[in-house]
């Protein structure tokens, strides 16, 4: 049952998020600085994703072949390389750290 009640109260949110969304005034949208924090927000929330999937496993940190091929991804970006050359270096990165500890 407290299944079925955390999907109602999951449902009722999601709901009350976009009627939210949908209420606010279009010149509160139309700020600077709400557009820079609109542009910025996905990218912010998609990094701490990425760092938190990459170092965490369930409530302990780990430092192991994922920690390594993010080092590398940053390291490329850093250099300005293309993504794919970003996604390729952490992928070999991490395939050759997995390799070399087992």
């Amino acid at each position: 049952m407290n299944v079925w009640i955390a999907i109602g109260v999951t449902a009722i949110g999601c709901y009350a998020v976009k009627l939210a969304g949908l209420l606010v005034p279009a010149g509160a949208l139309e700020r600077p600085l709400v557009r820079r924090l609109a542009v910025l927000l996905p990218v912010a929330l998609l990094a701490a994703l990425t760092a938190q999937q990459a170092s965490a496993d369930g409530r302990v940190l780990v430092l192991d072949a994922k920690a390594a091929g993010l080092a590398a991804a940053a390291v490329a970006l850093v250099l300005r390389a293309p993504f794919l050359l970003v996604v390729a270096a952490a992928v070999a990165v991490t395939a050759v750290v997995r390799a070399m500890t087992g």
